[in-house]
């Protein structure tokens, strides 16, 4: 065998390894280019903290007003982030490629049965690009029933909100301002978050 037929059948070989691994390789996620926050290590909040599995609540200081932002509700019909003007709001950003969004999906869930009220309420928005067909059959797999569903299948909300990763939360005030977000899964149905909530949130009786 010369050279040259040896260098050809080494690039025959090439792409064959190459076909082989697109065809059994896993399909990537169609969502938005996020990566999910899986956490480097144990967290310990502070007193007066609270945090997920990688850190605290991280506060504005000072507030700022929450960003002009329009995505669909279950009906499909627009809805603006003004609209909860008067209530605070805990705006929650996933999708369902997301593992530690989907970990946290059913304290969330608990969280809106318990606080969820006039005076508040979570905004689980999903970024999936496939909206209603790929949503609604998955929360309903998870037996989500206290969360309102949302969708942002234009990923507007990851870019208008500058998130880095998923989950992101964001602490919203009655007022319309980001009193703080939280990037990472957190246990959002315990005590400890939902005296968190109350306190800088100023919620009063919901529930």
């Amino acid at each position: 065998m010369n050279y040259r037929t040896f260098a050809l059948a080494g690039v025959a070989l090439i792409g064959a390894a190459a076909a082989a691994f697109l065809a059994f390789a896993p399909p990537q996620p169609r969502g938005p280019r996020l990566i999910p926050v899986e956490p480097p290590a144990a967290y310990a909040p502070a007193p007066g903290e609270f945090g997920g599995r990688i850190g605290p609540v991280k506060l504005a200081e000072p507030p700022e007003a929450a960003p002009d932002l329009k995505f669909a509700d279950a009906s499909g019909r627009d809805i603006a982030l003004a609209a909860f003007r008067g209530r605070a709001i805990v705006v929650n950003l996933w999708a369902t490629w997301c593992v530690p969004c989907v970990e946290e999906l059913p304290a969330l869930d608990r969280l809106q049965a318990k606080l969820g009220g006039p005076g508040f309420e979570v905004v689980a928005l999903a970024v999936d690009r496939e909206g209603h067909a790929l949503v609604d059959p998955f929360l309903d797999k998870l037996a989500i029933k206290s969360l309102a569903r949302y969708f942002d299948t234009g990923n507007l909300a990851t870019r208008t909100f500058k998130a880095r990763g998923l989950p992101t939360t964001m602490l919203i005030d009655a007022e319309g301002r980001e009193i703080g977000r939280l990037v990472g899964a957190a246990a959002w149905d315990s005590p400890e978050a939902e005296a968190y909530l109350r306190r800088v949130l100023k919620i009063g009786g919901a529930g």
